[in-house]
């Protein structure tokens, strides 16, 4: 083990697979199998509810053209592509203990996974500016938000996610520079992951503001309308949305924080410190948590959505009316009409927030 005490003298990087089986540090059968379990049950959910909520929302022309849709999609492509690619090298690494890999390769699985979670929170911070636009200024909203600027706005995004984790691989590489390397992982250069924690908190701390500032003026409407009962329809029926609207908020920033502090937490820890094998032990389950947050995601964005949920509602009884060989269903029927009441009454919503503020 004397390479990977001197791993932080680069002349060693010609030496990949020993290199990497110092980064291997589940040591026991019980921890490899825990991780494997792990991974492959937060992965499945994650591919099944993140690839349910693409065609949810691609096979409605009611979703499919509205911008916060727009940013969803593009959040469960990120969570999809997440479990995907972190589940398959991490499991490759960690469990079965693969170092045929040379470093451009790992680079490159390095930075699939970089790009997919990078996304993810880049869309987490999308969806938070248009729910920040439109209880901020309801008015304005549709002319502010369009589906033009919703794809440019993605297009940029995802450019800016493939470039950020493009860089290990074309030379910011601690190999390349002969620099510090990375205590949590092979081949990085301790600069980047100095720069892509730095991105990654900026992202989180908008992500965090934005929310806080929705959750506010959702508590300042229950506020305004808890001293206007006069006019009992609109404003109860607006009130019990801006509740829901602030239990939903809450469950967003708690699974944001709980899942990703910890691995920021280690990782900057280690640009700034020696890492135990205990630590890396714990970083490696701690990374888990991250798939865990692409996994809740379609639940808390998209899944909670009533019109989401009305298609989920309709698509579930078409299958089962095939099943049984009939053709008729009211309950798709029914289920039908409220997805679309609900793409009418959201437009409405956004007027009543107008009116209340």
């Amino acid at each position: 083990m004397d390479i990977c005490k001197t791993y932080e003298n680069a002349s060693k990087c010609s030496a990949n697979s020993k290199l990497m089986e110092c980064f291997m540090v589940l040591s026991t059968q019980a921890q490899k199998i825990s991780i494997a379990t792990l991974c492959g049950l937060f992965g499945m959910l994650c591919i099944f509810e993140n690839s349910v909520v693409l065609y949810l929302i691609f096979s409605s022309p009611g979703t499919r053209r509205k911008p916060s849709y727009i940013f969803i999609s593009s959040l469960a492509l990120a969570d999809l592509l997440a479990s995907i690619i972190f589940v398959g090298s991490f499991v490759n690494f960690h469990v079965l203990n693969e170092t045929d890999s040379s470093k451009e390769l790992f680079l490159l699985k390095l930075g699939g996974v970089n790009t997919s979670f990078t996304a993810s929170l880049s869309s987490l911070l999308l969806t938070a500016v248009d729910r920040y636009v439109s209880i901020s200024r309801p008015s304005e909203y549709k002319l502010l938000v369009t589906r033009k600027r919703a794809w440019a706005a993605l297009g940029v995004l995802w450019a800016m996610c493939v470039t950020t984790a493009s860089l290990p691989i074309l030379g910011w590489n601690c190999c390349t520079l002969n620099s510090t390397c990375s205590e949590l992982f092979p081949f990085v250069d301790d600069n980047y992951l100095s720069s892509w924690v730095c991105l990654v908190m900026v992202l989180l701390g908008c992500i965090v503001y934005a929310y806080t500032h929705v959750l506010w003026r959702a508590h300042q409407h229950v506020a305004y309308m808890g001293k206007h009962q006069a006019q009992v329809g609109k404003q109860n029926t607006r009130m019990r949305m801006d509740v829901m609207l602030a239990k939903t908020l809450v469950m967003v920033l708690t699974v944001l924080v709980l899942c990703w502090s910890p691995v920021l937490i280690l990782m900057i820890y280690s640009i700034f410190a020696k890492l135990t094998n205990h630590l890396r032990k714990v970083f490696a389950f701690c990374s888990v948590l991250c798939l865990l947050n692409s996994m809740v995601n379609p639940i808390i964005y998209a899944l909670r959505s009533k019109e989401l949920f009305s298609s989920l509602r309709a698509v579930f009884f078409r299958v089962k009316r095939r099943l049984r060989g009939t053709d008729d269903s009211p309950e798709a029927d029914s289920a039908h009409k409220s997805s679309v009441v609900e793409t009418v009454c959201e437009d409405e919503v956004r007027g009543a927030d107008h009116e209340a503020s």
